[in-house]
C-alpha cells in the first residue's frame, strides 16, 4: 500500500509542490488525492471533521494520519534526495517551530499565490 497525501487542488502553491514531490518520488511511494475529491465522494471517513483545506494531510501505509508540518517532514523522508533535511526536522525543538511556521505560511498561501477557480487534478 502507498502513503496517501491529501492536498488542496485549488491552491497553486500546493499543486506545484505536489508536482515537484512527484518528480522526486522515485519509488512511487505516494498517491495524491485532492481534498476536494475527499469532500465530494466521502471515500475517506477517517478524515471527516479534519481541516483538509487548511493543512496537508497524509495517511501512512500503516494507517496513521498526519497533518501539516508532520506530513511535510514525513514526505521528505520518502524522497531519497531530501532524506537528510527531513531527518533534521525530527531534531528536538523542530516540531514546535515547524508547526508554527507551517500554520503561519498555510494561512497566507491564498493571499500570496491566489486560488484556482476549479481544482487541478492533473
Amino acid at each position: 500500500m502507498k502513503h496517501i497525501v491529501f492536498y488542496d487542488a485549488q491552491c497553486p502553491f500546493c499543486y506545484y509542490v505536489k508536482k515537484w514531490v512527484q518528480r522526486f518520488d522515485w519509488t512511487a511511494s505516494m498517491k495524491w488525492v485532492s481534498a476536494q475529491e475527499v469532500y465530494e465522494n466521502g471515500r475517506y471517513p477517517y478524515l471527516e471533521g479534519r481541516p483538509l483545506l487548511e493543512e496537508i494531510h497524509l495517511l501512512t501505509d500503516q494507517g496513521k494520519v498526519l497533518e501539516g508540518f508532520r506530513s511535510i517532514r514525513f514526505i521528505l523522508l520518502q524522497l531519497p534526495l531530501f532524506f537528510m533535511p527531513g531527518l533534521i526536522l525530527y531534531f528536538p525543538g523542530m516540531k514546535v517551530w515547524g508547526v508554527r511556521l507551517y500554520k503561519w505560511f498555510s494561512s497566507r498561501r491564498y493571499e500570496w499565490f491566489g486560488q484556482y477557480d476549479q481544482p487541478r487534478y492533473d
